[in-house]
């Protein structure tokens, strides 16, 4: 029987969580969950002048508001710094790495002159086969020793097989003079000892997977199945950037999209699965595989994510619904709804969905349901409030009174109320919804009343006639 599959997230916590990260989060996830795998999250804070607290917190937020769950507890790569070392220090006691006491200052010359003439600026220490008669008392890196000759292949189920020369390879470093371990030799240790079996990544990390096979194979250990994956391009073909837009995860809530149109429009950033353009989560986890996924940049669209987003808004569950659109109020900072506010919303979730293709379109349509006695009209509606109309709706005020306050009946009413004035009933709907809502474009009259009640549309009505 086959292992089972591992796969991890590890971003960096120096910023947001980006939304190239966030679908290479979304690509393991997947990969993990339709597999009855786990999906592990390992905090790469090495670098500790450049990580905070306040970016992972960021990075943990934008994983949550995605739905992206890890199993087990999220790893900090420099806590696990003596495992490191200690890998390190094996790999010298094999003879497979040796000391180095070449300086910085050594170093900068070599290449200085190197690239002055014209040479590889590929360092070669000359304390590689040094005797260790010959080792000062000093401080020293630990290299690993590259293999001289021959290649290395990198099996990638995106690029497919990638060669690289070995001669093209340096002794790299594993553990600097000052005893801290650098991120190549930790992103591999951390890997086999989380028991990832497959390294889904930006292919922005292809090169390395050559320099962590060499620790991999110096150390027996089994090397996990690669994919780098494409980067994100904006709509001009560059890379993404500020000026394309947003570029964290959180901000695309605060802009008020949906999650699962979120995760539906990054799966399909640079994987595809027939022509399916929209799918549910279950269907994404049990479709999503690496062979899907194509060699070449892909290019981030507003307008799909849009429309995406407007299609799973649609057939969303009305209570989670309602639950996103009270999340996204307080990551956009406005004012929560009360529990009236908050049921009447749940309630009237049937006639928002359609066309709605963000919760704030949703919340603008629900206006109505959110506005308190008297209701203010804008101006666009006002308009439609004239002493006729007003009139018009004082008469119309006794035919709702004792009509049962169901759709057919409303509609009956309406229609014989508009024979009995000689016009139709589209004339009515215009006052009607600067009554009932404020506002000149609503959900159908019909919905609003039914979603408002009896006694709420009457006294609108009242309100707006007197």
């Amino acid at each position: 029987m086959s292992a089972p599959v591992v796969t991890r997230f590890a971003p960096s916590p120096t910023g947001f969580l980006h939304i190239g990260g966030a679908r290479t989060a979304l690509f393991n996830w997947l990969y993990a969950r339709g597999r009855g795998g786990k999906f592990l999250l390992r905090i790469e804070d090495t670098d500790r002048a450049r990580s905070t607290p306040e970016a992972t917190e960021a990075i943990l937020k934008g994983l949550n508001w995605l739905g992206l769950d890890h199993d087990g507890e999220i790893v900090s790569q420099f806590e696990n710094a003596p495992r490191h070392a200690e890998v390190a220090r094996d790999l010298l006691a094999q003879g497979k790495a040796y000391k180095c006491f070449a300086t910085q200052e050594e170093i900068t010359a070599f290449r200085e002159a190197a690239r002055a003439e014209g040479k590889s600026t590929l360092y070669r220490s000359p304390w590689r086969d040094a005797a260790p008669a010959t080792h000062p008392d000093a401080a020293y890196a630990i290299r690993i020793k590259a293999p001289l000759d021959g290649e290395t292949v990198i099996q990638d189920r995106v690029q497919g097989d990638v060669t690289i020369r070995n001669d093209q390879l340096d002794d790299m470093i594993l553990l600097r003079s000052d005893g801290t371990p650098v991120y190549m030799l930790a992103v591999v240790v951390d890997d086999h000892d989380m028991g990832v079996t497959h390294v889904i990544r930006g292919d922005d990390h292809l090169n390395n997977a050559a320099r962590q096979m060499m620790i991999y194979t110096a150390m027996g250990w089994d090397v996990p199945v690669w994919a780098h994956i494409p980067l994100i391009h904006g709509s001009d073909g560059k890379k993404l950037s500020k000026r394309h837009g947003a570029l964290g995860a959180e901000e695309y809530q605060k802009m008020g999209y949906p999650a699962a149109g979120m995760r539906n429009y990054l799966a399909r950033l640079g994987w595809s699965h027939g022509d399916d353009e929209f799918f549910t989560d279950a269907q994404a986890k049990e479709w999503f595989d690496l062979d899907g996924i194509r060699k070449s940049p892909a290019q981030f669209d507003l307008k799909k994510l849009e429309n995406i987003c407007g299609q799973h808004i649609a057939v969303a569950d009305d209570a989670a619904l309602r639950q996103e659109c009270e999340a996204y109020l307080v990551a956009a900072g406005q004012t929560a709804l009360t529990s009236a506010q908050s049921d009447g919303l749940e309630r009237a979730m049937y006639c928002l969905k359609e066309r709605a293709k963000t919760l704030p379109e949703l919340l603008e349509k629900a206006h109505f349901v959110f506005s308190s006695r008297p209701v203010e009209p804008d101006e666009k509606a006002a308009k439609n409030l004239d002493p006729v109309s007003r009139g018009i709706l004082k008469e119309l005020t006794p035919h709702l009174q004792n009509a049962s306050w169901d759709r057919e009946t409303l509609e009956e009413v309406m229609n014989g109320f508009a024979a009995e004035k000689d016009t139709k009933f589209g004339k009515l709907a215009g006052p009607l919804r600067a009554a009932l809502a404020g506002r000149a474009v609503t959900p159908s009259v019909f919905d609003m009343m039914l979603v408002l009640g009896r006694d709420e549309t009457l006294a609108r009505l009242t309100d707006a006639a007197d």
